[in-house]
C-alpha cells in the first residue's frame, strides 16, 4: 500500500452537509440496550460513509460505538465496524495528493511533507488497541456527564505507517526539547474554542512504537478514523491518537494548552479512583491503559439453557503491557479458572479468550479478569471518578440458567 495519492487512496467522500443530513435522516436499524442503570437504549445506524451498522451515540460530530458482538467474531476489529469519536467537525473531502504534514517548533529544519515523502521512510506495522478514555462511562454508578459509552468505544487494528521518531529525525530535534504537540484538520465550532491538540513527552515520542499511520488492517484509514494520517500511540488512550494529522510542533517547555492542562485529567492514583462526592484532589493527564477483559458472547441479564458447561468468551488487553492471563469466576471471585488465550498479535493487541463454567439452574454472576505481564490485574470492585475515565474493574455479567 503506497500513500502516494494514487488509485489505492481514492475513497468516496461526502461533503459535510450531505454527511450530517444522511446521518440524521436515516431511520435507525435497531435499538440496543447498553446495560446502563437507566436510559441505556441506543439506536443503531448504517448512515455513515465506510461504516456498517454502528451504535449511534451522537450524529455530529459523530460518536459511533462498536457493537459487542463484533468483538466476538474478530481478533482485529473490521474497519467498517471500528468505533468513531470526534470532538469537533472535520473535513469530509480530502485530496491525499495535496495533504501536507508540517513539522515545526524546536527543530533544526522545519518541514512540509507529502504522503509520498513519508512513504520513503522505513515502513512498520503494529497491532494495537485504540480505546477511548471514557469507554464504559455509561456503566459507572453514579453516572456522570460525558459520552455515555458502553464497552464498545474501543477496537483493535493492525496499523501501518512510519515511526514518529524517523519523521522527527528528518527535521532534527534540537537539544532541550521537552514535548511534541500534534494537531489535525478538525476545527472548533466557535472561534474562541481551543484547537484539539495533544502532546507526548519527548522521550515517549521518540520510542519505536509511536507511529504516524496511513493504513489500518491492510486498507487506507477510513475517513471517520482519521484519513489520511493519524498518530498511533500504543498502550495509551485514544485522546493522544490525533486524527487527520496535519501538524507537529516540537516544544521546549511543557504543553499548557487546554487539552493537556485542563481536559482529560484523572485522579492522581493508579486506579484513577475517588469516592463519589469526595474532593477531586490532585489530578494528572490520562495516559496509559490498564488491563481489561470483556465478555462478548453473553449479554448482561441473559437467560441461557442448562448445559454441562456454559461457554464464556471475549476479548482482553493488557493495557500498556502484554496480556498474561484471563481468569473466569462464577462465585464472586472466591475461585477462578484459567481461560484459554487466542493468538498473540503483540504486546498492545487484543487477545481473544475462551473458557467454560459449570453453572447449575438459577442466577449467576460471571466475571472475567485480565492480568498483564507486569502483574497488574483488574480489581473486583469498580473504580470511579467524576470524568468517567480509565474504567479499571471487572465488569460482571448476570445470567440465569433456566
Amino acid at each position: 500500500m503506497a500513500p502516494d495519492g494514487g488509485d489505492r487512496y481514492t475513497i468516496p467522500m461526502l461533503n459535510r452537509r450531505t454527511l450530517i443530513a444522511s446521518a440524521l435522516a436515516a431511520p435507525a436499524a435497531a435499538q440496543v440496550d447498553l446495560g446502563f442503570a437507566d436510559n441505556g437504549l441506543r439506536p443503531t445506524t448504517r448512515a455513515f460513509p465506510q461504516k456498517g451498522e454502528m451504535i449511534l451515540q451522537r450524529a455530529t460530530p459523530p460518536l459511533l460505538e462498536t457493537p459487542i458482538s463484533v468483538f466476538d467474531a474478530h481478533d482485529f476489529t473490521p474497519n467498517d465496524r471500528f468505533y468513531v469519536r470526534w470532538h469537533y467537525p472535520f473535513p469530509t473531502e480530502i485530496d491525499p495528493a495535496k495533504h501536507r504534514l508540517r513539522i515545526a517548533g524546536h527543530v533544526g529544519k522545519p518541514l512540509n511533507l507529502s504522503l509520498a515523502d513519508l512513504a520513503k521512510l522505513p515502513r512498520v506495522a503494529i497491532a494495537a488497541v485504540n480505546q477511548c478514555a471514557g469507554n464504559g462511562r455509561g456503566l459507572f454508578n453514579p453516572r456522570m456527564a460525558g459520552a455515555q459509552w458502553g464497552n464498545g468505544a474501543m477496537g483493535n487494528a493492525l496499523w501501518e505507517g512510519v515511526r514518529l521518531k524517523d519523521v522527527l529525525a528528518l527535521a532534527g530535534v534540537n537539544p532541550g526539547a521537552v514535548a511534541v504537540r500534534f494537531g489535525g484538520l478538525d476545527t472548533p465550532l466557535v472561534e474562541a474554542a481551543p484547537d484539539f491538540e495533544k502532546s507526548l513527552p519527548i522521550d515517549h515520542a521518540l520510542t519505536d512504537d509511536v507511529l504516524i499511520a496511513w493504513g489500518m488492517n491492510g486498507q487506507p484509514l477510513p475517513l471517520l478514523n482519521g484519513f489520511p494520517l493519524r498518530l498511533v500511540v500504543p498502550g495509551w488512550y485514544s485522546t493522544y491518537w490525533v486524527k487527520m494529522l496535519d501538524h507537529i510542533e516540537v516544544l521546549d517547555k511543557a504543553d499548557e494548552g487546554f487539552w493537556m492542562a485542563k481536559a482529560y485529567l484523572q485522579p492522581a492514583n493508579a486506579l484513577a479512583d475517588i469516592k463519589p462526592g469526595a474532593p477531586a484532589g490532585p489530578r494528572v493527564p490520562v495516559t496509559n491503559m490498564r488491563p481489561r477483559a470483556v465478555i462478548t458472547n453473553i449479554a448482561d441479564n441473559a437467560k441461557l439453557p442448562p448445559r454441562g458447561f456454559t461457554p464464556v468468551q471475549g476479548v482482553a488487553l493488557g493495557g500498556d503491557q502484554g496480556l498474561k492471563t484471563v481468569e473466569l469466576s462464577a462465585d464472586g471471585g472466591r475461585s477462578w479458572v484459567p481461560a484459554q488465550l487466542g493468538p498473540d498479535h503483540g504486546r498492545y493487541s487484543f487477545r481473544r479468550f475462551r473458557g467454560a463454567l459449570a453453572l447449575p439452574l438459577g442466577k449467576h454472576i460471571i466475571m472475567a479478569r485480565a492480568t498483564n505481564s507486569a502483574g497488574v490485574s483488574q480489581p473486583l470492585t469498580q473504580n470511579w471518578n467524576p470524568s468517567g475515565y480509565n474504567r479499571a474493574g471487572v465488569d460482571p455479567v448476570r445470567v440465569e440458567i433456566a
